[in-house]
């Protein structure tokens, strides 16, 4: 009778220790709701870990500390026996967020960020200081998608991978699960790059493969303007005159967080000019991305001028706070193969990517898209 009464005083004690927690977190949660409950969240199954694990609470401890929580906060939702052990392996999952890192100590900017009781039973809502970890895109995706991620995926740059498409293109969770389902981790085709030695760290290496896609459709590039023409570089400007006229739809189909610098841009060194053909500035890889258009079959000379062009953007346009230029060679065909093999030699980060137009899919699979002027009559 005395070992169950204890551990019902234990069991109430936890359950206040976690109510005060809760209750400190809310303050915040109007500032930033997501990134507070998914470090409350990591932070109550740290606690809940260290105390279940170890043998030193009984079988139905989540539920009754569960009880006490829903009879202290009338109307409280999601701290469920259910969801506290979600809570569990969250902390579980990603114990290596714990493990490997420091505490900063003013990232939340609270008066008093824990509750002490004993010198043990303590949550703290501090948020964990990680070199090597996609923080940002972590704390923007629920915690639903989480459970879904760290249930279903074992692997560790897997769950970057859906982590960050998640955050990048705000997944349902049912999407989330048919691409996880689908293995689209495990089916992706990257960039043909050189983007592991040449950029500054792994962390931009991976963002920039993650950035840029192995194909991209361009239906909105009118192929009949181009026909049949004898000069390469008259279709080339075609293409780019399109993609100008259409430069919303172009940045869409490339990704996010792509700001439009120009087209033909001038660069000069030793009185000798050069015109790339689209410069971008990309937020998250806090670096410009230069594009060089071609309508053939793609060709290593492609790399050296664009090369030229990297080096005088970042001697000669590059900004000290931003990271080196990231070039992009757009072809009609590639052998993958033979780009990956050649690109490593070159010291500036670049990637070779191929563009198919509306002309060029399947007659089935153009059968099978809407009418474009049934679409405008749509919207």
């Amino acid at each position: 009778m005395e070992e169950s009464q204890s551990l019902t005083n234990q069991y109430n004690l936890a359950a206040d220790i976690i109510k005060t927690a809760i209750l400190q977190s809310q303050h915040e949660a109007a500032k930033s709701v997501n990134r507070v409950q998914l470090l409350l969240y990591y932070n109550i199954g740290k606690y809940l870990s260290a105390k279940t694990r170890k043998g030193m609470w009984g079988t139905n401890a989540l539920q009754s500390i569960s009880d006490k929580l829903r009879k202290d906060l009338p109307g409280l939702r999601g701290f469920s026996a259910t969801s506290l052990k979600k809570m569990r392996l969250f902390y579980d999952n990603w114990i290596m967020i714990d493990a490997n890192s420091s505490v900063a100590t003013d990232e939340l900017n609270l008066p008093d960020s824990s509750v002490t009781t004993d010198g043990l039973n303590t949550i703290s809502l501090r948020f964990p200081n990680i070199t090597d970890f996609p923080v940002e895109d972590f704390f923007r995706i629920p915690f639903t998608h989480h459970v879904e991620i760290y249930s279903r995926v074992k692997e560790l740059n897997a769950r970057y991978y859906y982590i960050h498409r998640t955050a990048e293109e705000k997944l349902s969770i049912d999407r989330l699960k048919r691409i996880i389902s689908d293995d689209a981790y495990g089916n992706q085709i990257s960039i043909p790059n050189n983007f592991p030695h040449t950029l500054p760290n792994a962390i931009m290496a991976r963002k920039a493969v993650m950035m840029f896609k192995d194909e991209y459709l361009l239906d909105f590039i009118n192929v009949e303007e181009i026909g049949e023409r004898e000069s390469i570089d008259i279709d080339e400007r075609v293409v780019e005159k399109q993609i100008v006229e259409n430069i919303k739809k172009f940045i869409m189909t490339f990704g996010n967080d792509f700001a439009f610098i120009g087209n033909q841009y001038h660069l000069e060194v030793y009185g000798v000019e050069f015109f790339p053909d689209l410069l971008f500035f990309n937020r998250e890889l806090n670096a410009m991305v230069v594009i060089e258009l071609k309508t053939g079959e793609f060709k290593t000379s492609y790399l050296s001028q664009l090369m030229t062009y990297l080096r005088i953007l970042d001697d000669k346009v590059r900004k000290p706070h931003e990271n080196p230029s990231i070039g992009i060679v757009l072809c009609k065909s590639a052998n993958k193969e033979f780009v990956e093999y050649i690109i490593q030699d070159y010291e500036k980060p670049m990637g070779v990517a191929t563009y198919t137009t509306s002309a060029d899919m399947p007659e089935k699979l153009r059968k099978a898209l809407p009418d474009v002027n049934e679409l405008k009559k749509l919207l």
